[in-house]
């Protein structure tokens, strides 16, 4: 029994150690591509994901709360695609703000490794992964600012939003 036992748990640590590994591999990588995409593309207006009160909201710790449902996720792609127009209403703070759509500027890729770092910010688990392929299908379909603000207002009153 002791062999059995002592083989077991052997396997077990390998297991777990391979499962580490490909968690830090896929963090690593959203974290390397994507905060390099965050800090050119956002961190000038959201600074390290914290926002400035009032003015710009926060992401971080947000992001992955959104995009716990796939509504959720559709939405935070359709801000980075299309923008978004305040005011909107955070954690009892008022913001009324006007981010630019990257539409033009960043790839489905891009966009993806942004959405998915920001996830990474936060504590759900497992994270929320964002794909090129979902990006791009969002891509397809775009929208106004104010459409996008309207999507919040309907999908904050379903799932209320961080």
């Amino acid at each position: 029994m002791g062999i059995g036992t002592g083989r077991m748990a052997s396997v077990l640590r390998g297991g777990c150690m391979l499962a580490t590994v490909a968690l830090l591999a896929a963090c690593t990588r959203h974290g390397q591509e994507g905060y390099a995409r965050y800090r050119t593309n956002c961190g000038i207006c959201h600074h390290g994901g914290e926002g400035m009160k009032g003015e710009i909201p926060p992401v971080s710790g947000r992001v992955d709360r959104i995009a716990a449902t796939p509504e959720g996720k559709q939405y935070l792609m359709h801000v980075l695609l299309n923008g978004l127009n305040g005011p909107l209403q955070i954690d009892g703070v008022r913001y009324n703000f006007s981010m630019p759509p990257f539409r033009a500027h960043l790839s489905d890729a891009e966009i993806a490794s942004i959405l998915s770092y920001l996830a990474t910010r936060g504590d759900t688990r497992p994270v929320p992964v964002f794909t090129p392929e979902e990006v791009a299908a969002e891509r397809a379909h775009p929208l106004t600012t104010t459409m996008v603000a309207e999507e919040r207002r309907r999908l904050d009153a379903i799932h209320p939003l961080p």
